[in-house]
């Protein structure tokens, strides 16, 4: 099979674009040896031709002439999967067509990009034969043929040098070569021979080379001028082509993306889980270190959140006190020249490594269990247009995927083994009729199906990247003609390999069309943008005959065959909504502003620097502030054998500790069919709950009575007794989820204890001064749910709600700020509470109301409503009950 080549409008756009730049050069033919031509327009010349071409495009005009490479620096910006590689190298034809421009550089910043580009040329030899009725002489720098530099100098034919930094910009031997006078080279150095070309320089992905020494180095080629093609620049130049991701979609000239996330329910909270994410440096304060662990929320919800930590931070206390942390994780040593943080306990954890969870192996096994399940789905649908499915993995380590036994044998690691298996599953749903696609099921095991594309060491063995230097690493050489070189063997059917697990190397440079299916088996690290990721899938799929799949194939619909599924290790909501701002980060062009649809933010922010005192509203607060501010302490008369009786009924009755769920969320861009132009916003379409049963009982060990005891301010006779009465059955909950028995435990037992307490509770002033502040200033940016007040003690209130303007919250400070009884109130700090035996209690708002005679009354008040009221449990209306009863004796 052969790729055929299609002569694109846009593509021909952006060339035209880059060739005009030189309107006015006349077209010479080597009149000086076989360099190229100098550049005879002047640089007032230049820019006026490039003002034309980006007033006709509707780009930012430039406001002056870039050339820090060579007489002016181009810019073309094309969304990834669109054919960057395809526009420069016809852009090197059209150029030698228009000008006689014939000696160029390709600058790539990979090895993996630079075989990328090499193929690219091989391809397309054809095509543009037929275009331009002649052949590029193209080759990859070798410090060790400089036969070739020679012929690079002495070729009047379009000439192309494909070059990584890395074989000029680096230490070694072979690097060094480029700039020593070698004998076998008639005592020159290759960099002057090269550099006497006048060479045009293309720089593929820029913003990967943009470091000091780079530049340097690209300097000493002495371009002619340079032309920078990427997706998203860092740098800007003279911008003369933009394609960026919002046109490529609403054009079709790329693939649809669908999100499959997944959001973890009832995690089991009892496996000490730690992921260190990142270790902070200052030149100012020690390093920190970004962890995720599992923190007790809202309501005693266990979640996984992100805090930064240094030095003697203790995890028991920043985690809400869970057991499973509170055997010496309080951190020792934050060491960032070894990526890892010690705890005192001696646990080390390294970056970007999970430690202590059984459920990161669960959701590993359901991404790729998802993956696959996708990839069969539009397998069997595309099957029959003969266009070939791959489904590509990103992995952390790649002992995951392959290891080795005591003889040196290759064998499957843990992902490996989970692909066979779930791959063996799943594949029964569909072997099972007398179709053709049945047939090549059959005809292909699970062994087969996948393949790694890993380095290697001088043993031969897969190794990480991370783990060997300079000479030590090279390629897979089998996987890498296959996956790199041989793409067109890939995509036929007689080729049994359709998955595809590869460590960091084919995160750049490498894309293939027929990838429908990506999947990060790993967290995503801070550096990798989800763009980079998706970026390896999206160019528009071809048939087993060669032929892309795009609009000019009569009777499709390009988004309904070429849709890309990321199942990411991430929620769903989470996933597009930080691809969703990095789309809108590197748009270019003004109109796009505000056409990412849901997720993006409009940036309407009130522009408001401060929240000031209202000195006078203030004044009149003041008295119920100095009475509500204060320590108290309660005593409760109840009767605890009844307490008991009721609460082993209620366990008894109620109990039910949680297994652990994923929901997998699935959306996609465009789903809203009828508009006439998508808008790249993500619409959830489906979702479904997968359950999964602990493989093994925690070891980590629980203070089971002192946590109940102290989540119920209850005595640890009262939990025993209460413990030793309930059901065998219902006890079993605890060694399956031992963090969410005690929550539940805890929760039934405080429920039935507030049914008894209210008439028995007595409040006294418990002495000191509390340090709750009211509410202080705030940022501009917090300023979007604020309403400029009258009666308010600050000028603005902050509201909540999904839709501040019609939120409660905010329909009750503006019936506040009406109201003429009203004197002064103050939305209450987060921090201020009353004390009950069964949680705090935390009032939304306190109002100071006056009447004619100028008598004031004082009230704390809660914007619960409605169905809200209707809603409260046992233990929110003891909470209240009490709060009442305090209220009373401050204000009688």
């Amino acid at each position: 099979m052969k790729f055929k080549f299609k002569v694109q409008p846009y593509q021909t756009d952006a060339v035209n674009a880059i060739a005009d730049v030189f309107a006015g050069q006349p077209h010479k033919a080597h009149d000086v040896g076989f360099a190229n031509p100098p550049i005879a327009l002047s640089g007032s010349e230049l820019l006026v031709n490039i003002r034309g071409i980006q007033a006709a495009s509707g780009l930012a005009q430039s406001a002056e002439l870039s050339g820090t490479l060579g007489a002016v620096d181009l810019d073309v910006e094309m969304e990834t999967g669109t054919g960057k590689t395809y526009v420069y190298i016809k852009s090197m034809f059209e150029l030698n067509k228009r000008y006689g421009f014939s000696k160029f550089i390709v600058a790539v910043p990979s090895i993996a990009i630079r075989e990328g580009v090499k193929r690219a040329f091989e391809i397309t030899q054809e095509h543009f034969m037929d275009s331009y009725g002649k052949k590029a002489r193209f080759f990859i720098y070798n410090s060790k043929k400089l036969d070739e530099i020679e012929q690079f100098s002495s070729s009047s034919a379009i000439n192309a040098m494909i070059i990584n930094i890395q074989a000029f910009n680096a230490r070694g031997a072979d690097a060094r070569r480029i700039y020593e006078a070698l004998d076998d080279f008639g005592s020159r150095r290759p960099i002057d021979v090269i550099a006497k070309n006048r060479p045009i320089l293309i720089l593929d992905e820029p913003q990967k080379m943009g470091g000091r020494a780079t530049q340097e180095a690209l300097f000493r080629f002495d371009p002619l001028f340079s032309m920078n093609f990427s997706a998203t620049h860092k740098v800007k130049h003279n911008t003369v082509y933009v394609l960026d991701a919002l046109e490529a979609f609403n054009k079709k000239l790329v693939k649809k993306i669908q999100v499959k996330g997944f959001t973890v329910h009832d995690l089991r909270g009892t496996n000490g889980y730690l992921y260190l994410q990142e270790i902070l440096l200052s030149p100012t304060r020690p390093p920190r270190a970004k962890i995720e662990l599992e923190i007790v929320g809202a309501g005693g919800r266990i979640c996984r959140e992100v805090r930064i930590l240094g030095v003697g931070d203790n995890l028991y206390r920043v985690s809400g006190e869970m057991s499973q942390y509170g055997d010496g994780f309080t951190i020792g040593e934050i060491d960032p020249l070894n990526n890892k943080v010690v705890f005192l306990n001696g646990g080390e954890l390294y970056l970007g490594s999970a430690s202590g969870d059984v459920s990161e192996a669960d959701i590993r096994r359901i991404q790729i269990r998802e993956t696959i399940r996708s990839h069969f789905e539009k397998e069997e649908e595309l099957f029959r247009r003969g266009i070939k499915v791959l489904s590509l993995f990103f992995i952390d380590e790649v002992a995951k995927y392959r290891r080795y036994d005591e003889n040196g044998n290759e064998v499957n690691g843990p992902y490996g083994k989970i692909f066979e298996e779930e791959y063996d599953r799943i594949v029964g749903e569909y072997i099972a009729s007398d179709t053709p696609y049945a047939t090549f099921l059959r005809n292909t095991d699970a062994s087969r199906a996948h393949k790694g594309y890993f380095s290697i060491d001088k043993k031969g063995r897969k190794v990480d990247p991370s783990l060997v230097r300079g000479t030590d690493i090279s390629d897979d050489v089998s996987a890498y003609d296959l996956i790199l070189k041989d793409k067109e063997r890939l995509l036929s059917f007689e080729e049994p390999t359709r998955f595809i697990f590869s460590h960091s190397a084919l995160r750049e440079g490498w894309d293939n069309p027929n990838v429908f299916q990506i999947c990060t088996l790993k967290h995503s690290a801070s550096d990798i943008r989800r763009r980079q990721e998706v970026g390896r899938g999206l160019r528009l799929c071809v048939n087993s005959a060669g032929e892309r799949m795009d609009a000019t194939v009569p009777d499709l619909d390009v988004h309904e065959v070429n849709v890309l599924t990321v199942i990411a290790n991430d929620s769903y909501e989470r996933f597009v909504k930080g691809l969703q701002a990095e789309l809108k980060e590197d748009l270019e062009r003004p109109d796009h502003e505000n056409l990412l649809g849901n997720y993006v933010e409009d940036g309407n922010l009130t522009k408001v620097r401060d929240n000031p005192i209202n000195e006078e509203n203030f004044r009149r607060f003041l008295p119920l502030w100095e009475r509500i501010n204060r320590r108290f302490a309660y005593t409760v008369d109840f009767d605890s054998d009844k307490l008991i009786t009721s609460a082993i009924r209620s366990i008894d009755e109620t109990l039910y500790v949680s297994t652990l769920n994923y929901t997998v969320s699935t959306g996609e861009q465009g789903a809203e069919e009828s508009a006439e132009e998508a808008d790249m916003s993500f619409r959830m379409r489906k979702t479904h709950t997968e359950t999964l049963r602990p493989k093994s009982e925690s070891l980590v060990k629980y203070d089971l009575v002192g946590k109940i005891a102290s989540a119920t301010a209850l005595s640890r006779r009262t939990i025993a007794t209460v413990l030793k009465g309930i059901s065998p059955a219902k006890f079993a909950f605890y060694r399956q989820n031992p963090e969410d028995f005690m929550a539940k435990v805890s929760g039934l037992i405080n429920a039935r204890k507030a049914a008894l307490i209210v008439d028995g509770i007595h409040y006294r002033e418990a002495g000191g001064m509390p340090s709750v502040k009211l509410e202080e200033p705030r940022k501009a940016g917090d300023y979007r749910n604020a309403f400029h007040a009258q009666k308010h003690i600050r000028e603005y209130v902050f509201v909540g709600g999904i839709d501040p303007a019609s939120s409660v919250e905010r329909r009750f400070a503006e019936r506040l700020d009406v109201a003429e009884e009203v004197s002064a109130y103050a939305k209450l700090p987060r921090t201020f509470y009353i004390p009950t035996p069964v949680g705090k209690y935390s009032p939304g708002w306190a109002i100071v109301f006056c009447d004619r005679g100028g008598h004031s009354t004082y009230y704390l008040v809660d914007t619960k409503f409605g169905m809200e009221l209707a809603r409260l449990n046992e233990i929110e209306n003891a909470k209240i009950a009490c709060a009442k009863k305090l209220c009373s004796q401050m204000f009688e």
